[in-house]
């Protein structure tokens, strides 16, 4: 396998793409906006260039990555070589089952289809396909250049030799595959998400600060960085969208999103994207301050 096409080019997109050229893989990044593939661009051209001066990464390697990337805002050029297509588009259900049913018609018929969805059924996804066999989650971690893990989801009809593939492939970018099955959420966001919401409940009901929970779960867990904090690193839209998703699909209300955090998204207080959430975000600053809505 040496040809992969990635649609989307936000920042799962692009690192995913940076990730396979990286690795020798020819890769066709592909996104409606150009603006966005070319912005795609220059973001991967700074992290290779901070792996660089890191020591990392040669310069060869970073001149060769480049050169393995092509960016296409047409679908069916994109996919049409295409031994293995990964979808990094927003997480939104309708949004992804049409951009499958494109690739279903567009992509070479034994083409894998994957989906870096990270909780939307894999099933639901492949049942809009007529490869059903051939469609499987396969799930980066952010940031996707740094993070070792690649959860792959097997959908209800994921043959086993897909997976197998899957799972090479993924061992061949340096990364640790996780095989795990169809539910919602799958083992990553089910686990993390309802910590994300319990942290924003205890927050909600004056249990304790921003500052004083994420300190308890970075020195008392040996967690890198404190729940609130990561929230908004993945952006609150996002958990709430992965918390309904969790919420409908079990029908269990201990999955029922805090109400604070529908609120905030509602706000448009959306986490590090928007320059607020539970902490203000400044660019070019490493400092974390809680936002003015949670001081004391």
């Amino acid at each position: 396998m040496n040809n992969i096409s990635v649609i989307g080019a936000g920042t799962m997109g692009n690192g995913i793409a940076h990730v396979f050229a990286q690795h020798g893989f020819k890769v066709t990044l592909v996104d409606v906006s150009h603006n966005q593939l070319e912005r795609a661009l220059v973001t991967i051209g700074k992290n290779l260039d901070r792996m660089v001066a890191k020591e990392i990464i040669r310069k060869e390697l970073k001149d060769q990555t480049l050169a393995n990337i092509t960016i296409q805002s047409n679908m069916i050029e994109g996919v049409k070589d295409a031994e293995l297509v990964v979808e990094a588009a927003t997480e939104n259900v309708d949004l992804k089952l049409e951009i499958f049913q494109q690739l279903d018609k567009f992509a070479p018929k034994d083409a894998i289809l994957a989906t870096n969805t990270s909780s939307i059924s894999i099933t639901k996804i492949a049942a809009v396909t007529n490869r059903d066999a051939k469609v499987i989650g396969m799930h980066f971690m952010n940031p996707v250049p740094v993070m070792k893990l690649v959860e792959i989801i097997n959908g209800y009809a994921t043959s086993k030799e897909v997976t197998e593939t899957i799972v090479e492939l993924s061992r061949q970018l340096g990364k640790t595959p996780c095989v795990v099955n169809d539910y919602p959420g799958f083992i990553a966001n089910r686990i993390l998400m309802p910590m994300i919401n319990e942290a924003i409940y205890s927050l909600y009901e004056g249990v304790a600060g921003v500052e004083e929970i994420d300190t308890v779960m970075k020195l008392g867990m040996a967690h890198p960085m404190g729940p609130l904090q990561l929230a908004d690193f993945i952006g609150l839209d996002v958990c709430l969208a992965i918390l309904k998703v969790l919420h409908d699909g079990f029908g269990n209300p201990k999955y029922a999103p805090c109400p604070l955090l529908v609120n905030m998204v509602t706000a448009g207080k959306l986490g590090a994207k928007s320059g607020e959430g539970f902490y203000v975000h400044t660019p070019g600053s490493k400092d974390l301050v809680p936002s003015t809505q949670f001081k004391k």
